[in-house]
């Protein structure tokens, strides 16, 4: 009978070895405002995909590997049109922060629905201030801090830097019927709201 004893020892460091390396990688995470891209081996394995921190532009999620769930759920996405239009000049008027992960299934669905509104009411996606966090729903620069943000997606409309309202990780009845309510004025409550 062969002595087993160090393949145990050897399996034993290798396990050791991989755990340490999933240990907190957040402070490794470099700061800028450019596109960051940050993999965790969970992610190389089952996805491989980075995810996106920070302050971004649409393109990013245009872009591979993002490029497959946007162009599918932006394709997949039926307009209301007669709602789109009833909007439109509210949107042109408000300014707009969404807080989104590229690793999050509700963003991957919401965003690229958000982007096709937008586009049909012929708001400039760069007037959207986009923001990608992490799955503890923060980035580097901290531009989450004071904007109690919970889940994602979190579509933030403003006016005059008084926040109107959000949709948080899922419109209650449309994403369109649901910006109508709070451009409107109407009484909103989000998905987690109290």
């Amino acid at each position: 009978m062969k002595n087993r004893t160090p393949y145990a020892i050897l399996s034993l460091f290798l396990l050791t070895s991989i755990a340490s390396c999933k240990m907190n990688t957040k402070d490794e995470t470099p700061k800028t405002e450019e596109i960051t891209e940050v993999i965790t081996n969970d992610e190389l394995i089952e996805e491989d995909a980075a995810i996106l921190l920070g302050l971004q532009k649409r393109s990013a999620l245009e872009a591979s590997p993002y490029d497959t769930w946007f162009k599918d759920n932006y394709k997949e996405h039926t307009l209301d049109t007669v709602t789109i239009g009833n909007i439109k000049g509210d949107l042109t008027t408000t300014d707009i922060t969404l807080f989104m992960g590229t690793w999050c299934e509700d963003s991957q669905r919401e965003t690229p629905a958000f982007y096709k509104i937008l586009d049909l009411a012929g708001i400039d996606a760069s007037s959207v201030k986009l923001i990608t966090v992490s799955e503890d729903k923060d980035t580097p620069e901290g531009l989450e801090e004071g904007l109690d943000i919970t889940n994602v997606p979190t579509i933030i409309l403003s006016k005059d830097g008084k926040e109107l309202g959000r949709i948080v990780e899922y419109p209650i009845e449309s994403l369109e019927k649901d910006l109508a309510k709070i451009l409107s004025g109407q009484e909103y409550k989000h998905a987690y709201a109290e």
